[in-house]
């Protein structure tokens, strides 16, 4: 039967995301114009919306979707006071306070060229700017001239694990406690341990999208979460349908397929499954679409587990994740939410824990690889943390201290590689360089940026240096 599910946290005033701490953090020390961007459905707009009602006593919102008219502002103006005078009789309800306002263009896609225009507004001065959209990856990559030094792009996903946690009622404590676990590497209290892991399974059916976990706090019925999800799912394919329809790419195809390849015994990406005769090179714009506009995450193979990984990098060879677990759930067949509640033993579930942690390191900012080679096997992830390589391994089941492959690279001493990390779900534990992590704490697993400090050279013992000389 499946397990009680921890009591949740019905006070949403929609979940807390990490995002709204950026866009604080914007506000105050950064002059900067903001760009949001992310795929869609995760939650742009409801964030900055609720960032600008908290802390901002002037608004002037946009949405160029909505008003395609205005998307004709930005490519004739022809200078930043024009600009703001034509973006005044776009919208003349809206004032425009001169040193109040924050200026929000939300759905800047249909109109690109506002990411070369915003060096002018930001010179300008009078006003801050917060863009938005999706496929932003996919509309702006032939961009000829993007303003460096004048926008600032903050990059959402679906929520994080933490962020899941929080919506279901996990409070500071509890992390505080785990995160001293993990720097200690200490075993999380087993009280604790059992209720997140049973959140974690909860959270690999319902995902991070923010309209499928209001729906599942609001309900609590799983049934309404995957009409949430087949919802999405079919706006991601009008976009994909509206993409470059005469070149006939495989972009439907392929996102189809992300399930059923994952579920493959090495998960990697096989192109014969869409035409053995199509290369790699001639169908990789459908892959760099899906990439670009946040649906799917590349993984690509790594033929040496050495610093840097990208020296070593095979692009034909890669797995292709889904940019949501609980999508990618809602996509397989035979109830398989069902199951992952159940705990269900005789079940594959690799290809969802693979998933997660694919979804939770890319959030993290980290690039993601695998490792495979022939005599020393397959290793699920490697990643570089703090300038060093750590390998990955994801186990879903109880065989979870079977790892050949592992075993083989921590033994070669040519890697040099000093722990790996075993994800599971066990409690923490640790054996050597090998160390047993539950799954929850892949939110751990970040880099944190280098603490340069104050740097000066010293050029006094030049003055003179030509009479010296």
């Amino acid at each position: 039967m499946v397990g009680k599910v921890p009591k949740l946290c019905y006070t949403i005033c929609m979940v807390y995301r990490q995002a709204a701490e950026a866009l604080k953090n914007w506000q105050k020390s950064d002059s900067k114009a903001i760009l949001v961007t992310g795929a869609r459905q995760v939650g742009k707009t409801y964030i900055i919306d609720k960032f600008l009602e908290e802390n901002c006593e002037s608004v002037f919102r946009l949405n160029l979707l909505e008003n395609e008219g205005a998307a004709v502002l930005f490519n004739s103006s022809k200078s930043a006071k024009e600009l703001l005078m034509r973006l005044s009789l776009a919208a003349p309800d809206q004032k425009l306070v001169p040193h109040k306002t924050v200026i929000f263009l939300d759905e800047i896609q249909v109109c690109k060229e506002i990411v070369t225009t915003i060096k002018f507004l930001v010179e300008e001065g009078s006003y801050r700017y917060i863009l938005s959209g999706s496929l932003l990856g996919v509309e702006l990559s032939d961009i000829n001239s993007a303003p460096v030094g004048y926008l600032r792009i903050l990059k959402m996903f679906p929520m994080n694990l933490k962020e899941f946690f929080i919506a279901n009622g996990v409070n500071d404590d509890v992390f505080e406690h785990l995160e001293n676990a993990f720097k200690n590497k200490s075993p999380v209290d087993s009280f604790v341990h059992d209720k997140l892991m049973e959140l974690f399974k909860l959270y690999l059916i319902v995902g991070g999208m923010p309209k499928a976990v209001q729906t599942y706090i609001d309900t609590n019925n799983i049934q309404n979460v995957i009409a949430e999800h087949n919802y999405i799912r079919e706006l991601y394919k009008v976009d994909i349908s509206k993409y470059d329809k005469e070149k006939k790419l495989y972009l439907n195809e392929i996102f189809d397929l992300i399930p059923s390849e994952l579920n493959q015994q090495n998960k990697r990406f096989i192109l014969k499954n869409l035409n053995e005769k199509k290369r790699f090179s001639r169908m990789e714009n459908s892959f760099v679409w899906l990439k670009d506009a946040g649906v799917a995450l590349p993984t690509f193979c790594a033929d040496e587990p050495k610093y840097p990984l990208k020296l070593s990098k095979n692009t034909n060879l890669f797995k292709l994740f889904l940019c949501d677990t609980g999508m990618l759930c809602s996509m397989f067949m035979n109830n398989v939410q069902i199951k992952i509640l159940n705990g269900e033993q005789d079940i594959n579930f690799g290809s969802v824990y693979e998933n997660f942690v694919a979804q939770e390191l890319c959030a993290n900012g980290i690039e993601l690889y695998y490792y495979k080679n022939k005599k020393q096997g397959e290793v699920d992830f490697v990643i570089e943390l703090a300038e060093k390589v750590l390998p990955i391994e994801v186990k879903s089941g109880k065989d979870y201290k079977i790892h050949n492959a592992l075993n083989n690279i921590l033994a070669s001493p040519e890697y040099e590689i000093q722990n790996a990390y075993i994800l599971s779900n066990s409690n923490l534990s640790a054996q050597g360089k090998k160390i047993y992590l539950p799954m929850y704490m892949t939110m751990f697993l970040k880099n944190s940026a280098p603490d340069i400090g104050v740097y000066k050279v010293d050029v006094s013992d030049l003055s003179g240096w030509k009479e010296r000389n």
